[in-house]
């Protein structure tokens, strides 16, 4: 077996390897790039399933970062359990090879409870108080105390969020280096999730390539590390980001309709999705379209296809061509043109929003929503609310974090669709054939077999 580290840049595209000043762009010279082309949807879960399965979402279930628990009737968005991805993971097939075969998963998606070896995850503490305490799960469960001790707390709130910045990547590629040295692992994942939320939030060339050089510093370090161990580091990415001009407001489309049923709740409004005809649960420029009502499947899917920005509208016939025919999937699935994404938003009214849709609260918004990036520009001393905010906190009171705005024109970048320039496809960075740049593209599904062979110099059949 030889020793694999595979780290996980996101949002890495060539669009954006044109910086000859960067060490990536110098590394790069001396390896094969391959482009890949984007699973659908292209997101961070669907992805990074196909990657370490070798199978398509219709095979592994993850359909997106989240879908409609049909049997709840509630969306759920960012679970971590890994026993909901439904094909054998790279970790468990290399062990059934050789017994000595060890994982480290180092921040990549559904960590919690795989049978890999060493694995950190953010999971913040959620207390009775109403605080949101910034920390990290891991197995074994003293290697979070372990790092924690050794380089401070995870700083979830550089993770994502307004605050989000270079210090979550940084504490991540510290952290991998230590439990690298500690254990050793045959393989180890690392994810640095810096570019996903520059590229999201900003399309001014100046600033992208500050941020970029800003990454580019981890990342020496980072491969250095393990160049010196004797150890050649993938580098790959789940997908690329596209320039966006604007959003799509499914819900409310469908609601204009009258397919959308909200609940009331102190003067706001509440998606009620199981009582709803029709809802999408939006992931970036994918939608999963739930349709309660059978019967109004048709002229829901004659709607979606009249919507100019949206480039797919797939049934359950070609869902089946997009491997994308599983029963989390949406009734229908929609994916949006390369320069739009959806929101989640579902009122018609702002005034009526609910109170967590202008807070960060991954776990209550029934879709994703980009816009948890920023705080609210017409709120003036917006640091010294979140001082006073935070004070209340820390003194026992419950205080609500209404600081994001509700403008979705703010986003700049975007991901999930396919029929997207490749420039801005994901790419897959190695050392065989070194210095070719390969012509073909890869599936994703390819991936896993380029780890394992990597790991143990044949192709996984």
């Amino acid at each position: 077996m030889k020793q694999t580290a595979v780290i996980n840049v996101v949002g890495l595209s060539s669009s954006l390897l044109q910086h000859e000043d960067l060490f990536l762009t110098q590394w790069i010279k001396n390896k094969r790039l391959s482009k890949i082309k984007p699973v659908l949807p292209a997101v961070t879960c669907s992805a990074q399933s196909t990657y370490l399965t070798g199978k398509w979402p219709s095979e592994h279930g993850i359909v997106a970062n989240g879908w409609y628990f049909k049997d709840e009737c509630e969306v759920k968005l960012w679970r971590q359990s890994n026993h909901l991805v439904q094909s054998v993971k790279i970790w468990d097939k290399a062990k059934a090879e050789n017994s000595n075969f060890s994982c480290s998963n180092m921040f990549w998606w559904y960590n919690m409870y795989s049978n890999s070896d060493f694995n950190v995850t953010p999971r913040p503490q959620y207390r009775a108080d109403g605080q949101k305490i910034p920390d990290c799960y891991s197995n074994p469960p003293e290697l979070r105390d372990k790092l924690q001790k050794e380089l401070g707390t995870f700083p979830l709130f550089n993770f994502w969020g307004p605050t989000a910045n270079i210090k979550s990547s940084q504490w991540i590629a510290d952290a991998s280096k230590l439990v690298h040295t500690w254990h050793e692992p045959t393989l180890q994942l690392i994810y640095l999730p810096h570019l996903d939320y520059v590229l999201q939030k900003h399309n001014d060339q100046d600033i992208i390539y500050q941020h970029l050089k800003e990454l580019d510093a981890v990342l020496k370090d980072l491969i250095e590390f393990y160049e010196v161990k004797g150890i050649d580091p993938i580098v790959l990415s789940g997908y690329g980001i596209t320039p966006v001009k604007g959003p799509i407001h499914i819900n409310r489309l469908l609601r204009k309709k009258g397919y959308i049923k909200v609940r009331e709740e102190n003067g706001l409004e509440i998606l009620d999705p199981g009582a709803c005809d029709a809802f999408a649960m939006a992931d970036h420029q994918i939608a999963h379209i739930y349709v309660n009502a059978k019967g109004k499947l048709q002229e829901v899917k004659r709607l979606l296809e009249n919507c100019p920005e949206i480039d797919l509208v797939l049934d359950s016939d070609n869902k089946k061509d997009h491997h994308l025919d599983h029963e989390r999937s949406g009734d229908l699935v929609i994916v949006s043109k390369q320069e739009y994404w959806f929101t989640y938003y579902y009122w018609l009214d702002d005034a009526k929003a609910p109170d967590f849709a202008r807070t960060v609260d991954i776990h209550k918004k029934p879709g994703y929503d980009p816009v948890e990036m920023f705080t609210d520009p017409n709120k003036n001393l917006m640091l010294a609310r979140i001082g006073w905010k935070l004070l209340k906190k820390k003194l026992g009171f419950r205080s609500l974090f209404n600081m994001i705005p509700l403008d979705a024109n703010l986003i700049k970048g975007s991901h999930g669709a396919i029929n997207i320039s490749e420039e801005y496809y994901p790419v897959f960075i190695h050392s065989s054939d070194k210095g070719k740049q390969d012509s073909e593209t890869l599936l994703p599904t390819e991936v896993y077999g380029h780890i394992w062979g990597n790991i143990f110099g044949t192709a996984n059949e």
